[in-house]
């Protein structure tokens, strides 16, 4: 009985204490003193951690930094560096905090352009979903108030600090950024075609036109005008519409050969209707005007086409598509 009563209470030790006698269930956990560092201690550890791709670690650091030595010499490019750090490890939010943070505590600082910038880019970022580093995605087709606001600080970058190293970069991707933003507009005056929202759908396509001039969104744009009027039966308004869209873009797949508007085009293939596939296109419903010709006018949509030499797009293997491109 003494045995067993010894052996329950080693257990009872054991459980309490979480096996840390063992060494099991601990995490291990490195905790670095940094008591005595002085900034330049502190700088020159964050700029390792920095180097060696370390985020996190260099996060703790530049917080600690902060901390310790508001006013001191490294204080300034520490929260640059916190930016920088926060941008890297894909903490987008944080490094937008912290990029407004050193906006308005140092208007004024020779390096504030980077802050903007980075800002842009987590903005960018946030935009953007996981699987796009993995399978094709439309953006377009997301909820665009990051874009927007990566449109946004951009464009005051670039107002601001016209010369800064970073405009060029941030130039290319305003431009990206337009024409998503354009393109989502679109998007927006399909779906209010397809519940019969005419009139909100020819506001989107003239929102387009005027505010988003020499974009690939524009054609599509004026097409959503000719048949939203059409269907309002505001017949001048939607000739004014075709007349601009046959003398710009008389490739548009909406017209004909003649340069002919043809409002009863169903622009969304058939094929991509459910019902459509399971009756073997017996049953059809009629589908609404989806306007989309990126692959005309969208020189990014069109290069993003695998095609061969000759020009014929090739088709994707099952081992590629399940692999995701990586194995074909």
């Amino acid at each position: 009985m003494k045995n067993v009563a010894f052996i329950l209470l080693i257990l009872s030790l054991s459980t309490t204490s979480g096996c840390s006698w063992l060494g099991w269930g601990d995490e291990e956990t490195v905790e670095d003193d940094t008591a005595g560092y002085t900034e330049k201690d502190f700088y020159e550890k964050i700029q390792s951690s920095l180097n060696a791709n370390n985020w996190s670690v260099a996060i703790s650091n530049l917080q600690l930094l902060e901390s310790q030595f508001p006013f001191g010499k490294y204080a300034e490019q520490g929260q640059l560096e916190l930016i920088y750090a926060q941008f890297k490890s894909g903490d987008y939010e944080e490094a937008i905090g912290s990029a407004d943070r050193f906006i308005r505590l140092h208007p004024q600082h020779p390096n504030v352009d980077y802050a903007f910038y980075v800002k842009g880019l987590s903005e960018i970022s946030q935009s953007s979903g996981f699987f796009d580093n993995f399978i094709p995605t439309d953006n377009t087709k997301r909820d665009i108030g990051s874009a927007r606001e990566a449109f946004a600080t951009l464009t005051e970058l670039l107002s601001r600090f016209p010369k800064s190293e970073y405009a060029p970069d941030a130039r290319k991707r305003l431009v990206n950024l337009r024409n998503n933003l354009a393109r989502a507009e679109i998007h927006v005056a399909n779906y209010y075609f397809a519940r019969g929202a005419y009139l909100a759908a020819a506001n989107r396509g003239r929102y387009v036109v005027e505010n988003f001039q020499q974009s690939p969104a524009v054609p599509d744009g004026l097409a959503v005008m000719a048949q939203a009027y059409n269907i309002l039966e505001m017949q001048e308004l939607a000739d004014n519409a075709v007349r601009v869209l046959v003398a710009n873009y008389p490739e548009h797949p909406s017209l004909d050969a003649m340069g002919n508007f043809d409002y009863d085009k169903r622009l969304l293939d058939r094929e991509n209707s459910l019902l459509g596939k399971l009756t073997f296109g017996l049953i059809d419903p009629v589908q609404p005007p989806a306007f989309d010709s990126r692959h005309i006018y969208n020189k990014v949509a069109r290069e993003a086409g695998s095609t061969s030499d000759d020009g014929k797009k090739q088709s994707r293997s099952i081992w590629s598509r399940l692999t995701f491109g990586l194995m074909d």
